[in-house]
């Protein structure tokens, strides 16, 4: 399976053929989600969810663009549907095909920013690959309940600190974690966290992706 990153927390997956993009947000580009089959949201965040690029990737399809999210979100993606995409809601626990790709969803909540915001709902997306299998958690470091090879993690944002990346590292214990969530940092602060990382997690092989960057998963 192919991963590419699109910017921010957007990567796209291609395997046999089919492309499943999770997280098409504003801080990914324009056309992200074009070309895809099916996409996966983890959360409402318009870093993370960009209805144009939605609308842009179901125009674009002649099959049908799938979408799989959590309801809060599906109730918002009426309009698509006169575009031929078909609307699928997931929770916890449920486990989903969008474009062929073997899909367990983890996760409820996203991780508290402060505790004056409401904590909004957020899932995270467990695709299976052919050596393992890939996790992105989304807006919160959820503990999949099986085991991951290739972790997305996400390495910055206003509700973590560097130490609870360190620990969740820690904990999942991936062969390798690929860096998301990281339009907020400089070149200058990304050395610091890798640096870091390098040192403090020196079990897992941790990589960063610039958009249009690709690995193998």
């Amino acid at each position: 399976m192919r991963i590419t990153k699109l910017g921010h927390a957007c990567v796209r997956l291609e395997r046999d053929g089919a492309v499943l993009v999770i997280d098409p947000g504003g801080f990914s580009e324009p056309d992200a989600a074009v070309g895809a089959d099916a996409v996966a949201i983890t959360h409402e965040h318009p870093d993370h969810l960009d209805l144009d690029r939605l609308r842009a990737a179901a125009e674009a399809s002649s099959a049908g663009l799938e979408v799989y999210t959590h309801a809060g979100i599906a109730e918002r993606l009426g309009g698509l549907r006169d575009l031929g995409a078909r609307i699928h809601t997931v929770s916890h626990g449920d486990t989903v095909s969008p474009a062929g790709f073997d899909v367990h969803v983890y996760g409820e909540r996203h991780a508290v920013i402060h505790p004056d915001l409401p904590v909004i709902t957020n899932v995270g997306f467990r695709v299976a690959t052919e050596h393992g299998a890939l996790f992105h958690p989304g807006d919160a470091l959820t503990l999949p309940e099986d085991p991951v090879s290739t972790l997305l993690f996400p390495v910055h944002a206003p509700w973590s600190k560097i130490s609870e990346v360190v620990d969740y590292l820690r904990e999942v214990a991936p062969a390798r974690a690929v860096a998301v969530h990281d339009a907020l940092l400089s070149e200058t602060g990304a050395g610091v966290y890798f640096r870091n990382l390098g040192t403090l997690v020196p079990g897992v092989e941790v990589a960063r992706l610039l958009p249009g960057d690709t690995a193998e998963g």
